[in-house]
């Protein structure tokens, strides 16, 4: 490894640190795949706990959720949870970013779709409503739901049931987390951060329109993992295949 290779992938990484992304404008994404200088890269990546998702038309830095010397929000969001002020909004977070998540992972004409139009707040609240009112549902035949996959349903759904139905502009505007709608609106603005998603506000109607890195992200590292597919299964769950048999 030649004090150039060096220069080169330390180049790359750094700017990969300070934008997360690089796309194929960039003089440092034909300079990544030197073989030399991508190896060295990766190796740069992996000893500082990061991980490099590589696809035809960009790269991008993506911190892992553990062991890492560069910490985020939102990859280090459960050990941070008390910014979120409570376990419990940390929970219904995730849930509402998997929910999101699991409404934009479907076939290529509903990724179309949701680059072009997004969803809106509300229409994101109703989603997760409908969800956990089917949950709720769930847990009167079935107590146990949840424990097989650790979450806590039966906080997630009291918490939920219990917030305050905000659609005014305080909600949104203020993102207060005691509501639902500011609730989502602390959710989707991690994702805005992480530079996965743009948020418009069109005649005071708030929407999420997902990146292609977002959708990169998805395909090149969280279907890597079986908690996001376990995850995204959940989100769809219906209720009669969780119900007891009534005839026990």
């Amino acid at each position: 490894m030649d004090t150039e290779t060096i220069k080169k992938a330390s180049a790359v990484y750094f700017s990969l640190l300070k934008d997360k992304v690089i796309d194929e404008n960039s003089e440092h994404f034909q300079i990544y795949f030197d073989p030399e200088v991508r190896q060295t890269v990766l190796l740069l990546a992996d000893e500082s706990g990061t991980y490099i998702i590589e696809s035809p038309k960009r790269i991008q830095l993506v911190v892992q959720p553990t062991g890492s010397v560069f910490a985020t929000n939102f990859t280090h969001l459960k050990e941070k949870h008390k910014q979120i002020e409570t376990k419990k909004h940390f929970h219904l977070i995730s849930i509402v970013i998997m929910s999101f998540l699991a409404a934009i992972d479907q076939n290529q004409a509903a990724k179309i779709r949701m680059k072009r139009e997004g969803i809106s707040y509300y229409a994101l609240e109703r989603q997760v409503n409908d969800l956990i009112m089917n949950w709720d549902s769930i847990l009167k035949a079935k107590p146990s739901f949840g424990e097989e996959e650790r979450i806590d349903m039966k906080d997630v759904v009291i918490t939920w049931k219990y917030m305050e139905i905000d659609t005014e502009e305080y909600g949104v505007k203020k993102a207060n987390r005691r509501t639902r709608i500011g609730l989502i609106a602390s959710a989707m603005r991690l994702l805005e951060t992480e530079g996965l998603i743009v948020i418009l506000d069109l005649d005071e109607i708030p929407k999420a329109i997902p990146k292609q890195e977002l959708f990169e992200r998805i395909e090149y590292l969280y279907h890597d993992y079986d908690r996001y597919e376990m995850f995204k299964n959940l989100m769809t769950v219906e209720g009669d295949k969780h119900a007891e048999d009534p005839s026990n």
